[in-house]
C-alpha cells in the first residue's frame, strides 16, 4: 500500500534533514518511499507539491549545489539550525512544522521509515547524520484519528465538519498547533461566526471534508498572537516526574528541574511539570513509556501505572 501523503512528506523531510549535503531529485526519488512507483511527470508534480507543503508549514527547504564547478546541479536539504524551533514561543508556522514532524515520528510507522531512509541514503552513497533528528521530538504524538483529515483540510483550505461538545461545527481550518501537550485546531467557526480553538482529542467522530479545496483564504492576522489569545487557561496542578537522560524534551521544557533528596534511578532527573486536564496528562505520560516515571502525586502515579498495565494486557 502506498504511504499516505503525510507519511511521504515526512519521509522527504527526514531525508533532507539527515543529509550532510544537498540531495538532487534523482537521489530523493530513489530513497523516499512514495516516489519510487511514479512516472517521471507524476514524480515532478508530486515532488514540487511536497516541497511547497513543507515550506508552507514553516520547514525551510534550502536549494543549492554541492559543486562550484557545476552550479546548475541543483539539490535540496534542510539545515538543522534553520529547522530547530525556539524553546518557548513558537510561531504558528513553527508549531505546525514541529507538530507534523513529531506527529509521525511518535509512531512506529515513522520509526520504521526513518531506519529505511538511513539505509537507503547510505546505499545511495550519501553520508547521513542521524544526530540531526534530535530536532524532532519523539514525545509529541498525534494518535487521534482526527489529525490526518484535519491536516489535509488545513493544507488544502477545505472546510471541515465535526461534532464538539455535543454541537455540530463547520470550520475553516487555519493551523494545527501543539500547545501544553495537546493538539489544537485554530480556525473560523462558521457556526459561531468567530475564530475558535478546538482540542483535537475532544472532537466527536471523524471530521468530514465539506466542499472543494481552496474554499477560503487565510486571514491577514497574526495567527501566533491569535493562538495565544484563544489557548486554554494555564495549568492549575503539577506533578513531579523523573525523566531519563535528554528524553521527553517537551515535558522538560514545560517543567522546572527540582532536587529529590530521596534519590532517583541512575540516569534520571526530576522535573515539576504543570498540567490542567488530568486525563490528558495521564495519556501523555503513558506515551513516554519507560522514559518517564511519575513520582508524585501518588494518585496520578496510580492512574499511569493502571493505564500502562491495561495497554500491556492488550486493553483487557
Amino acid at each position: 500500500m502506498a504511504p499516505r501523503k503525510s507519511e511521504r512528506i515526512m519521509n522527504l523531510a527526514i531525508c533532507l534533514l539527515l543529509a550532510r549535503r544537498f540531495l538532487d531529485k534523482n537521489h530523493l526519488r530513489e530513497v523516499v518511499e512514495g516516489y519510487g512507483g511514479l512516472s517521471d511527470a507524476a514524480f515532478e508534480r508530486t515532488f514540487e507539491r511536497d516541497k511547497d507543503d513543507l515550506r508552507a508549514m514553516g520547514v525551510p527547504v534550502e536549494t543549492g549545489s554541492n559543486s562550484t564547478l557545476f552550479p546548475d546541479e541543483i539539490g535540496y536539504r534542510i539545515r538543522r539550525q534553520d529547522f530547530e524551533l525556539p524553546p518557548i514561543d513558537f510561531t504558528a508556522a513553527e508549531a505546525t512544522a514541529l507538530g507534523l514532524a513529531s506527529q509521525v515520528w511518535g509512531t512506529a510507522t515513522l520509526a520504521e521509515h526513518t531506519v529505511s531512509a538511513l539505509a537507503k541514503l547510505r546505499a545511495a552513497g550519501v553520508d547521513p547524520d542521524a544526530s540531526r533528528l534530535s530536532g524532532l521530538s519523539p514525545s509529541i504524538g498525534a494518535k487521534e484519528a482526527a489529525f490526518e483529515p484535519l491536516w489535509q483540510a488545513t493544507m488544502t483550505r477545505t472546510v471541515v465538519a465535526f461534532g464538539y461538545r455535543g454541537v455540530p461545527r463547520e470550520v475553516e481550518p487555519w493551523i494545527l498547533t501543539y500547545r501544553r501537550g495537546s493538539w489544537y485546531l485554530l480556525g473560523l467557526d462558521r457556526t459561531r461566526r468567530a475564530p475558535r480553538m478546538f482540542k483535537v482529542a475532544r472532537l466527536e467522530g471523524e471530521p468530514q471534508l465539506v466542499g472543494r479545496p481552496g474554499a477560503y483564504e487565510l486571514p491577514d492576522v497574526d495567527l501566533a498572537q491569535l493562538t495565544r489569545s484563544l489557548e486554554p487557561a494555564p495549568a492549575d496542578a503539577s506533578a513531579v516526574v523523573a525523566v531519563r537522560g535528554d528524553q521527553a524534551p517537551d515535558l522538560r521544557r514545560r517543567g522546572e528541574r527540582v532536587d529529590r533528596p530521596d534519590g532517583l534511578p541512575s540516569g534520571f532527573s526530576a522535573w515539576r511539570v504543570p498540567y490542567r486536564q488530568e486525563g490528558d496528562f495521564v495519556a501523555e505520560l503513558c506515551g513516554y513509556g519507560a522514559a518517564v516515571l511519575v513520582l508524585e502525586p501518588l494518585e496520578l502515579r496510580r492512574q499511569v501505572i493502571e493505564r500502562l498495565t491495561t495497554i500491556a494486557g492488550g486493553g483487557r
